[in-house]
């Protein structure tokens, strides 16, 4: 099949490219940096550079796809330390021009990154954006078939607390505790994607990913054993003292709300709701095989 991903070569789009080029498919990944352009080539896959800004270059680049792979990422929208952006707006932008380079292309087939969250319009915070696009994409002819993939808490994420860890020892939320949640990985992510690839498509349908369940006390155990810290804690700190944190380290004050609001869905429960009621099978990726690779980039870290 002729497939496009969106999303360049990251975490979840190169694992997916690799995957897609051996079982044989027609793959063109979109990247807005055109440093990228050899490396999707090694892949054995054909790059096209250009933006999800640009809802005529994305027309033109899914025109004759036999299925669109869609995500968007902060990233591509700006610097979450840029005090100027409206996230959410850029999001909606990102969702509107998929919609109309899908229309134009006709292509009928789409596989879009969602997340945890996106099924209700409010209450999990900075997961809104993700039922915002949702509901953009719902808007195409139903002769569109979207398979939306809801990947929960990205283990990945946890690299954002090595400067902490180094600073005070410890990983400082505004939740903690012994109650397992949902964690994965982006290799069972993309593996989750590439397989429903090959499966049929029919409507509109949604699937959960997730690859290990684990309190965050189990993580930072976990974590802690594999960079030579057995005593590293997960300190909980206030929603006031979380937010006023971000804000002085010049997080978008968008971003820093909706991020401590996100974590208090988590520290609720509520935001892993609709997860538990159609609970999938978890990954091949545990906690233990992320805490090797954790410790390999901790060790790497420079202060």
């Amino acid at each position: 099949m002729k497939i496009v991903i969106t999303g360049s070569l990251g975490n979840i789009g190169k694992p997916l490219t690799t995957e897609l080029v051996e079982k044989g498919h027609s793959v063109t990944v979109i990247s807005s940096n055109a440093n990228r352009r050899q490396e999707i080539e090694a892949l054995g896959a054909n790059p096209a550079i250009g933006t999800m800004m640009d809802a005529d270059f994305l027309a033109k680049t899914f025109t004759g796809a036999d299925i669109v792979y869609l995500m968007e990422a902060w990233e591509g929208i700006g610097n979450i330390y840029d005090q100027n952006i409206d996230f959410a707006t850029g999001f909606q932008t990102v969702g509107k021009n998929y919609k109309h380079a899908v229309e134009v292309s006709k292509v009928k087939k789409l596989v879009h990154l969602s997340s945890i969250g996106a099924h209700n319009a409010t209450g999990y915070g900075a997961l809104s954006v993700h039922y915002d696009v949702e509901t953009i994409l719902k808007q195409l002819p139903n002769d569109v078939s979207i398979k939306f993939m809801r990947p929960v808490g990205f283990f990945t994420n946890l690299f954002r607390s090595i400067q902490t860890i180094k600073e005070t020892g410890a990983i400082i939320s505004n939740y903690g505790g012994d109650k397992k949640e949902p964690w994965v990985s982006p290799l069972d992510i993309a593996s989750a994607v590439a397989e429903e690839m090959e499966l049929p498509f029919n409507g509109r349908t949604v699937r959960y990913v997730a690859s290990d369940e684990a309190s965050p006390n189990e993580v930072a155990k976990a974590l802690g054993e594999a960079i030579s810290t057995p005593d590293l804690k997960w300190l909980v700190i206030s929603d006031e003292d979380m937010l006023a944190g971000m804000l002085a380290a010049g997080v978008n004050q968008g971003i820093a709300e909706g991020m401590v609001a996100m974590q208090a869905s988590q520290r609720s429960g509520f935001v892993f709701e609709d997860f538990y009621s159609q609970k999938p099978n978890l990954g091949k990726v545990k906690l233990e095989d992320f805490a090797k690779q954790f410790a390999r980039i901790y060790n790497q870290y420079n202060n």
